[in-house]
């Protein structure tokens, strides 16, 4: 069927415990990890902005009018949560011009923490990771089997669906009815959104396939693996035991698709699999495709850089957090607990 998937991911496990997040901003702490550090020279000044209730792009529209600026000489690496306390980077290219005063007229919830200058924009994607410190409230359910679990997240990694901050509000539907030619992005910022909202989908989609069968913490014959903490990937003609063994210790990791044009790399079972979950999502197929992107792979595991919790005398429950550019706090806490937001 072409219809719309069902994006809330699937988990080999049922979360045991129940509980509140995000009651207040406070509650959910994020900070960037740069990838480069501004050298203090260049045309382009980066910014390190803290800001509270407000997402990324209202920012970025914020220093393009502050600097009178368009919106396009304004970048940053990542999208950071809207219901959060959050630190992160921005640039602005100001060739030729003295660094803007931001101090008179900053919006509430915004603050400059550092800025200086660089030779080179803030490009999409890099980021080294993000730290996240959060707080669960009003916890009902098994303590002992969330415990069990978080152990076993640090052991074994958990499925690395994108998480819903990723589908927006409607993305995935816009992004099907901009396809299908009934409607039109408003803008670059717009078609990265209903571009990506797509991509996540069919990923997500052949994720939960791969949850099902078994197959999503293991190599098949055919994966493209992908080692881990970095962008290489190679081909799994046949899975031996020294495979078999580094992909148990989270070493490598077997991949989805991000889709695009072109014929897939994967081979036997596992390009069937994808070329299956396409074909039941071929709107979304079809209009990526068609837009000129070219396949690329992302892990089907998440393994945290850091996670440790502790239990908190009111009950609640703190996990501090991180993880590398584009895997999702919310993934780790709802392995382990359906939220309220």
């Amino acid at each position: 069927m072409n219809g719309m998937p069902e994006i809330a991911p699937l988990l080999p496990w049922v979360p045991p415990l129940q509980a509140r997040i995000r009651v207040s901003p406070e509650d959910f702490l994020v900070d960037e990890i740069p990838a480069t550090v501004p050298s203090g020279e260049g045309e382009h000044l980066w910014l390190q902005i803290r800001k509270t209730g407000l997402n990324t792009e209202d920012v970025a529209e914020w220093l393009a009018r502050a600097a009178d600026v368009s919106r396009s000489a304004v970048s940053y690496a990542g999208r950071k949560d809207r219901h959060a306390v959050t630190s992160q980077w921005f640039s602005v290219h100001l060739p030729g011009r003295v660094d803007p005063a931001w101090d008179g007229g900053l919006p509430e919830g915004v603050e400059v923490q550092d800025q200086r200058r660089h030779a080179r924009k803030l490009q999409t994607g890099h980021l080294q990771g993000n730290r996240f410190r959060l707080r669960l409230r009003e916890i009902q359910g098994d303590r002992a089997v969330a415990e069990q679990l978080l152990e076993r997240i640090v052991a074994h990694g958990l499925p690395d669906y994108f998480g819903e901050q990723r589908f927006g509000h409607g993305n995935l539907q816009k992004a099907a009815a901009w396809f299908a030619g009934r409607l039109r992005p408003r803008g670059r910022n717009q078609r990265s959104l209903y571009l990506s909202a797509a991509r996540a989908a069919i990923f997500n989609a052949v994720l939960r396939r791969r949850v099902e069968d078994g197959s999503w913490d293991r190599l098949l014959p055919g994966d493209l693996a992908n080692l881990d903490g970095r962008g290489s990937i190679f081909a799994v003609e046949q899975v031996d035991p020294e495979l078999s063994g580094r992909c148990a210790r989270l070493e490598i990791h077997p991949t989805g698709p991000l889709w695009g044009r072109g014929e897939l790399s994967t081979t036997g079972e596992v390009r069937d699999l994808e070329a299956s979950v396409a074909q039941s999502l071929s709107a979304l197929a079809e209009g990526l495709a068609a837009q000129g992107l070219e396949h690329a792979r992302r892990p089907l595991r998440m393994r945290p850089v850091r996670l440790a919790w502790s239990w908190q005398d009111d009950g609640d429950l703190l996990i501090d957090l991180e993880l590398r550019s584009g895997e999702y706090a919310t993934s780790v806490v709802g392995a382990i607990a359906q939220t309220r937001d």
